[in-house]
C-alpha cells in the first residue's frame, strides 16, 4: 500500500538591526544549514550540497531515519532556496525501495515598516509504500499519522530557524565588524571581510 503525505510551514521573522545586512549572511549556505540542523548531523558534499542525517521519525510502530541530500543556494538579493535531491532510509530495505521525499523551501529578506523581515515557506511531500503489516490499517488513519509526523519535522526546523538563525546572524555580524576593525588597524581593506 502506497500513501502520500504532505505538510507545509510558513515563517515570518523580524531581523534585529545589525551593521551588516542579513543578505550578506544568507549568501553563505553552510552557515544557514548549521543554524537549521545540528552540525554533527551534517556532511558537506560540495559548496551548495549537504547530506543531512535526520532524527528518527516514529510512524505508528515504525521508526525510520532518513538521510537526505539537500541543495541550498542564494540569489544575489539574499533569497535562499532549498531542495531535496536524494533520500535514503538506512536499515529498512523494504521502505527504502518505496520511499520518496521531496522538500522545497524558500526564505527571502523583505523590507517592511518594522524593518527587515525574513519570509519563508517550506513544503514537504513523502510517498511511501508501507509493509504488509500496515495494509489492514485504514488509509485515513495512516495518512493522518504520517501528516502529523511531517508537520512536526517542519515545526522543529521552524523553531530552530527562529532562534538559532537570528542568534548566529547577530554573532556573525559582530565578528565581521570586529575583524574589519582589526583589518583597518593592520592596513588591510575591511570591505573584503564583510562581503566574503
Amino acid at each position: 500500500m502506497k500513501i502520500r503525505l504532505t505538510a507545509s510551514q510558513s515563517v515570518e521573522l523580524l531581523v534585529p538591526k545589525q551593521p551588516i545586512p542579513i543578505e550578506h549572511y544568507l549568501r553563505q549556505p553552510y552557515r544557514l544549514i548549521n543554524a537549521l540542523i545540528d552540525p554533527s548531523r551534517v556532511d558537506a558534499l560540495s559548496g551548495d550540497t549537504f547530506r543531512l542525517k535526520m532524527r528518527p521519525l516514529n510512524f505508528l510502530t515504525l521508526s525510520i531515519q532518513p538521510t537526505v541530500d539537500m541543495q541550498i543556494w542564494a540569489d544575489t538579493d539574499g533569497t535562499i532556496h532549498l531542495r531535496s535531491l536524494e533520500c535514503e532510509i538506512r536499515g529498512i530495505d523494504y521502505i527504502n525501495e518505496r520511499f520518496d521525499l521531496n522538500l522545497l523551501g524558500k526564505l527571502a529578506p523583505t523590507q517592511t515598516k518594522k524593518g527587515t523581515c525574513l519570509l519563508g515557506r517550506a513544503d514537504l511531500q513523502v510517498e511511501v509504500g508501507l509493509p504488509p503489516a500496515f495494509w489492514l490499517t485504514p488509509r485515513p488513519l495512516l495518512e493522518a499519522a504520517g501528516n502529523g509526523v511531517l508537520r512536526s519535522v517542519l515545526l522543529t526546523i521552524k523553531q530552530r530557524l527562529m532562534h538559532q538563525l537570528l542568534s548566529d546572524y547577530c554573532h556573525w555580524a559582530t565578528m565581521q565588524i570586529s575583524e574589519a576593525a582589526e583589518a583597518t588597524e593592520a592596513g588591510r581593506s575591511p570591505l573584503s571581510l564583510v562581503t566574503e
